[in-house]
């Protein structure tokens, strides 16, 4: 479990291939390396991944077949940043929203635009992503949590800040870049719970009626 606060910007050190589908990656970096240990989860832009093997300056992490299609990670090259974080733990403050690192699809990133201490970047992505959000809910980019600012149909508008984009890999997208999301996950739930009757034809009891009865 993440909370979709970037720790740290590593850099690709190697993409090494296991096959035609799958590969080990290589991420030099320092933070997220103090406490690590074999087995420990670390988002690599959004994407959860296992440590396999580390050293004081960098981390390995396998890569499956079905990773490779779902993401971004393909992009990557040796020198690419990337967005870091470790799993949260609990004697912290969690200052973002729940993310599994577990990235539900894709978006396009179709415009950028500064307007004041603010930069707006719209992101395309499929309607069955946009389904789930909702317009000042959460939504995690490239692992980094941020509130949708707007949302019209397949397109979603956040707003970043300069601190968040001092500290994440934002400064070197450009439009037409590829980017990993990962909807609320809270919001996902209910959206299953609600879309059950016509998926499985089963009736569902979490209706909007319900949930507004209940003070949601």
């Amino acid at each position: 479990m993440f909370t979709g606060i970037i720790e740290e910007v590593g850099t690709v050190q190697s993409l090494n291939k296991k096959s035609a589908d799958a590969m080990e990656i290589v991420i030099k970096c320092s933070r997220v390396l103090e406490d690590v240990h074999l087995g420990d989860s670390i988002a690599i832009n959004g994407v959860c991944l296992t440590v396999t093997s580390f050293t004081k300056d960098q981390f390995a992490a396998d890569v499956m077949p079905e990773t490779v299609k779902a993401t971004s990670l393909y992009q990557l090259a040796s020198g690419s940043p990337v967005n870091l974080e470790r799993a949260m733990s609990s004697n912290g403050r969690f200052g973002g929203h729940f993310v599994s690192g577990h990235v539900d699809g894709t978006a396009l990133i179709t415009r950028i635009e500064k307007k004041s201490n603010a930069i707006y970047y719209d992101l395309e992505m499929d309607k069955t992503l946009t389904d789930m959000l909702t317009k000042k809910g959460s939504i995690a980019i490239d692992g980094v949590s941020l509130t949708i600012f707007d949302l019209r149909d397949a397109r979603v508008t956040v707003s970043i800040i300069p601190h968040t984009l001092e500290g994440t890999i934002f400064p070197t997208k450009s439009m037409g870049d590829v980017v990993n999301i990962e909807c609320d996950m809270i919001g996902k739930y209910i959206y299953r719970f609600l879309t059950k009757e016509q998926d499985e034809k089963q009736p569902s009891r979490l209706t909007p009626s319900f949930l507004k009865e209940h003070g949601f």
